[in-house]
């Protein structure tokens, strides 16, 4: 007969209070992140992009709607949502509320996986071997995924599934091209291959997960700079160690911040949500991004 294994009840209660602050306070402490990006010619103006990413957004999180409202009065050139935006059939409404004072400015947006499946409860400690792609057994959308992009639609942004656009913002005329989520494989980069206008003032990528195999092909095709969401910074982080985990093929050094990839300049947003099943964060704080394009040097 086996004894019973006493935990000492220190442990315990340090177990509890981390788990009451990633919970609780890390969760719910929203961070802008600030970042300039060499990608302008000589003599151009700067231009500031906004870029947010997995909000996640369930009823009820009133904190997290407030802060996004608040980046309205950063008067952003360009807002770009790069997808994972609900999580709750219900949450529309409150995102589009939450959007409000930024939907007048120019915005673009891509869909992430879980715009179109509702999250469902699943052991944390898997991804530490494999990543959540192909584990999906829906087949037909859960969530109100046209009622969200036509939403954001109505109000002007551009939906970037899996297609290109020109945009005019401030003085720069920018080429975007756009894919849908490659984790639940919707993208179809073959839908915008091709080499970027290079009579562009800025050539713009978008996507939700950062695949390097489609990095790379916006990058070959001459888009300067990358933009994608999805890896919640690793969520659940080790400090002055960082991430365990990025669920995608891209290398834990790049979860999240501003680094190359080959060519280009890519921006990784560790995102504000969470899933509602796993309402935790440590050492990797919720975080929007705003992006100042600079001339080069």
């Amino acid at each position: 007969m086996r004894k019973a294994v006493a935990v000492p009840l220190s442990l315990l209660g340090l177990g509890v209070a981390g788990l009451g602050y990633a919970s609780v306070i890390e969760r719910n402490s929203f961070r802008l992140r600030r970042f300039d990006v060499p990608v302008l010619e000589r003599g151009q103006r700067p231009v500031r992009i906004l870029h947010l990413s997995d909000l996640h957004l369930t009823p009820g999180r009133r904190m997290l709607v407030n802060w996004v409202r608040s980046l309205g009065s950063l008067e952003p050139d360009l807002v770009v949502n790069t997808g994972d935006s609900i999580a709750h059939v219900d949450a529309v409404p409150a995102l589009l509320h939450a959007l409000e004072p930024l939907l007048s400015r120019p915005g673009l947006f891509v869909y992430g996986s879980n715009d179109l499946y509702a999250p469902k409860p699943k052991n944390p400690v898997r991804y530490l071997w494999r990543t959540s792609k192909g584990e999906r057994r829906q087949h037909v959308p859960s969530l109100p995924w046209r009622e969200l992009g036509e939403g954001m639609a109505a109000e002007g942004w551009l939906d970037m599934n899996n297609t290109t656009a020109r945009v005019k913002v401030g003085d720069l005329d920018i080429a975007v091209a756009g894919i849908h989520d490659s984790h639940i494989d919707r993208d179809r980069y073959d839908l915008v291959a091709g080499p970027a206008p290079r009579d562009a003032d800025l050539r713009l990528g978008v996507m939700h997960s950062p695949e390097p195999r489609n990095m790379s092909r916006f990058a070959a095709d001459g888009y300067q700079l990358l933009l994608a969401g999805h890896t919640h910074g690793g969520q659940l982080c080790i400090p002055f160690y960082g991430a365990l985990v990025t669920n995608c093929g891209i290398d834990k050094a790049r979860v999240k911040g501003l680094h190359r990839h080959e060519s280009a300049w890519l921006h990784v947003s560790a995102g504000l949500g969470t899933s509602p099943y796993a309402p935790a964060r440590f050492a990797c704080f919720p975080e929007a991004s705003l992006l100042t394009l600079v001339p080069r040097r």
